[in-house]
Parts: structure tokens; C-alpha cells; sequence
């Protein structure tokens, strides 16, 4: 867990130093979520913990992460501690499920870079990263292992933390067609759906709408499309980017320049793009296709102003692309340390960032 001693340093030496951002007041009038591991989306969790579903957006947070806060008291330290707890499950099970196709070294390897990739900050967090990180592991996990039960659980479990949960459909359903295709078996995965159902069903009965999870994107100004749509908006997000750079007239969306963002986050679409070119190459059907199912999901609904938004979280648990990047390193020594340093380096620029409440995903 050394790589949370760079988060938490990094953290902690941006704020003695920079003090936060004033977005922490326009956003956190209240002070719910302040310093390390708290900021942005945790300041939803908290008050969704505390109060439930009050909110139109309130319905884009799954409900299974704000219920393990209120569990630890509707707190920052609960909902850090629950987040950590997750991850070092999430990274046990990650390093059992690649041992068994590619060996002990690729598992260490693999676990490796998921826990240095520059957003794993957010595993750290008052976030549901780590909960869902370790639930689609299980998921998969469990089924590769013939554990049907326990995979439909997971996956049932992981649908309720986060909408990509429904993408766990894609690798499970592979598995058990590999498997001896029990009927029994795959009734499990109706775990999925009635997740899902429950939420809708919970929000109906609390007077709120009921379809909300569905809606919901729309209030956070995403609207669907292609997923090459969702790429070729990023493209052009980049672009506009690059000549705000190079005039010096930067736009403030929504807090602030995110000309350089912008950029960045395309090359990390890229750089996600190729991975998954490799996994489709590299990696079972199971893993690889669950990487794309799961990568089209952002892409297909981009954000007004910023349509990759939050792609570096949705790339940080999306581990079949990590396995890849450790199979090709494993044999590249000078390649491996290179990669890896800069990851350490970019995991505490991001960590600085977000902990002062700068805008990075």
C-alpha cells in the first residue's frame, strides 16, 4: 500500500502549500468534504448518506457506497476507511484472478500498475472507485472459478454501486458459455437486472422518480450518442484546447481553464483506445470485451463543455487494461521502471490536485 503514502503525502504537501481551491466553497459551501481523500463527488455521497435522495442528480450516485457510509457514521474518515478497505480486497482478488492464467508475476505486476495509475487517488477517496473495483473483480473472479452464486451476487452488488455494473453482464455471460453451461448457473446473472430494478423500485417508493438512474445523466448535462461520437467530441474539445494554449484566451468551464485538461484527457482516450486494441489481442474474450463494453459506456454519453469528463476514473478500474500493459512490460525492464516512475510521479500531481480541489476527474 506505498502507493497511498504518495497520495496521501502529495495531498497533504498541496494543501500546506496552496491552500485549497476556491471551488471548495462554491461547491462545499457546507465544509462536508475537505482535505485528503475528500472533494467533488464526496461532497454527493455524504449528503446523499445523510439525507438520501433529494435530488433530480442525487440518482446518478448508486446507492450501495452512501449505505456503507451512513453505516461508519456519515463521515469523511468512515467513508476513507471503507475506500481502503476495498482497494487492498479489490487488489487480493486481482492478483488471485490473473494467477491463474498468467502466473504470480504478471498478477504482481498487474496489481502494480492499477494502484500507481495517476487517478487510483480515487481508491483512496470518499468515492465508490474501490467498491466497485473490488466488486467486478469478485464478479469475475468468482465465475472464472465456477462460482456462480457468489459471481451473480457480486455483480448484483456491483450494479448497485455504480451503473457500469451492468457491463459485468458481458464478461460473466462469456464465462459461463466457456463453462458447462448450466441454466442454473446463468439465472444467476439476474442479479444484474434486479439491482438495478431494486434501485428504481427504492427511489419510486420514497417519492422520487423512479426512473432516475436512467435521467439522470441528463442532469449532469450528458447526452447519449455514439461512442465514436463521444471520441470525436473529445477530439474537438482537444482542438479548441490546443488553440486556447497557443492564444492565451482560456474558456472556464466549469471552475476554471480546462484547456490543458481537455487535451489531456483526450491523450488519455487514446492511450485507453490502444490498451484496448492490445487486450482484444492479448487477453480472453471475457476480459477484453468487457473492457470495451465497459469503455463505450463514458464514450457514448459525453459531457456538455468536457465530453471525456471523468474518464481517468472510469479508466482506473478498468483492470483488463492494466493485465494488458503488464504483459507487455513484464519482459521490458527498463520499460517497466520507466512506466511505473511515471505513473508515481503523475498519481501524486493528481493527488495534489484534487485534494486542493482542482478539477481533474
Amino acid at each position: 500500500m506505498l502507493s497511498r503514502a504518495v497520495v496521501w503525502i502529495a495531498g497533504g504537501i498541496a494543501i500546506a502549500a496552496f491552500g485549497l481551491h476556491r471551488n471548495a466553497e462554491r461547491f462545499d459551501p457546507g465544509g462536508v468534504a475537505r482535505g485528503p481523500g475528500a472533494h467533488w463527488d464526496s461532497v454527493w455521497f455524504l449528503e446523499i448518506a445523510r439525507d438520501g435522495y433529494e435530488r433530480a442528480e442525487d440518482a446518478a450516485f448508486f446507492p450501495l457506497y452512501p449505505l456503507l457510509l451512513k453505516a461508519t457514521g456519515s463521515s469523511v474518515v468512515g467513508g476513507v476507511l471503507v475506500s481502503l478497505a476495498c482497494f487492498a480486497g479489490a487488489l487480493a482478488l486481482l492478483h488471485a484472478l490473473v494467477a491463474l492464467d498468467f502466473g504470480a508475476r504478471v498478477a504482481r505486476l498487474t496489481v502494480l500498475l492499477v494502484a500507481v495509475f495517476p487517478a487510483a487517488t480515487f481508491f483512496s477517496a470518499v468515492y465508490s472507485e474501490a467498491l466497485f473495483l473490488l466488486l467486478s473483480v469478485a464478479a469475475v473472479y468468482a465465475a472464472r472459478v465456477d462460482r456462480w452464486a457468489l459471481a451473480g451476487v457480486a455483480a448484483g452488488l456491483a450494479t448497485a454501486t455504480r451503473s457500469a455494473g451492468v457491463v459485468l453482464l458481458v464478461p460473466l455471460a462469456l464465462l459461463w458459455w466457456s463453462s458447462e453451461r448450466r441454466p442454473r448457473d446463468a439465472a444467476w446473472l439476474a442479479a444484474v437486472p434486479l439491482a438495478l430494478a431494486a434501485f428504481c423500485a427504492y427511489l419510486a417508493l420514497a417519492g422520487a422518480d423512479g426512473l432516475g438512474p436512467f435521467r439522470a445523466q441528463e442532469s449532469w448535462g450528458r447526452a447519449m450518442t455514439w461512442p465514436l461520437g463521444g471520441i470525436a467530441e473529445g477530439a474537438g474539445a482537444a482542438w479548441e484546447g490546443v488553440r486556447e494554449i497557443v492564444s492565451g484566451e482560456p474558456r472556464t468551464w466549469p471552475v476554471y481553464d480546462t484547456a490543458w485538461l481537455d487535451v489531456a484527457l483526450f491523450a488519455t482516450v487514446l492511450c485507453g483506445l490502444v490498451a484496448v486494441a492490445g487486450a482484444l489481442r492479448r487477453l480472453p474474450a471475457a476480459y477484453s470485451l468487457y473492457a470495451v463494453a465497459a469503455l463505450a459506456l463514458p464514450l457514448t454519453f459525453p459531457a456538455e463543455g468536457q465530453p471525456l469528463m471523468s474518464l481517468p476514473r472510469f479508466l482506473a478500474v478498468l483492470w483488463p487494461l492494466h493485465l494488458w500493459l503488464a504483459l507487455v512490460l513484464v519482459e521490458r525492464a527498463r520499460a517497466r521502471l520507466a512506466v511505473v516512475a511515471v505513473s508515481v510521479v503523475g498519481l501524486a500531481l493528481v493527488s495534489g490536485e484534487v485534494s486542493t480541489w482542482g478539477w481533474v476527474a
